[in-house]
């Protein structure tokens, strides 16, 4: 087979139906749209529009709420830095911080920090330094014979000064 033998099965690519063509084509004149009115015109979205009815995503009751705070960090577990100290991407001896661990590629990005959670088992002795860990990932780490440092880090709040008066 050659790259120019190549195509597609056929009734995969259906061709599409040319509108405005004649009214013997069936979709002459006005194009399918029918005549007169918003909808026969260009440029026409009524998304969620009922014809005057109270639509359904006001009928619906509002749900929950966005914590405008709330952290997202990336994750990752003790039983993947085991497998990467295993593969040799990380070296056990030295300290594994948050940029050893998107260096090494176990983390694609930090985001907002790293989080380590106790998925798998850890059997060498580690140093680690990241922004979150689990109770459980925390104590299997130990009980390896390793230690946890939690980086923390300190928000300032905004203080926002007020207007001045004209008065």
């Amino acid at each position: 087979m050659k790259l120019n033998e190549l195509k597609a099965n056929p009734g995969s690519n259906k061709e599409r139906h040319r509108v405005g063509r004649g009214h013997s084509s069936g979709s002459g004149k006005t194009s399918g749209s029918g005549t007169k009115g918003q909808k026969s015109r260009s440029g026409v979205a009524i998304n969620g529009f009922e014809g005057g009815q109270m639509p359904l995503y006001r009928r619906l009751p509002k749900q929950g709420f966005t914590n405008i705070f709330a952290k997202n960090y990336s994750t990752t577990s003790v039983g993947k830095i085991q497998a990467a100290i295993d593969a040799g991407k990380l070296d056990g001896k030295k300290q594994i911080d948050e940029t050893v661990l998107v260096a090494s590629g176990l983390v694609r990005r930090k985001k907002d920090g790293i989080r380590i959670l106790s998925n798998g088992a850890i059997k060498t002795k580690i140093d680690l330094k990241v922004t979150g860990i689990s109770a459980k990932a925390k104590e299997a780490v130990e009980k390896a014979g390793g230690k946890v440092e939690l980086i923390v880090v300190t928000v300032k709040p905004v203080v926002r000064k007020k207007p001045k008066s004209n008065a």
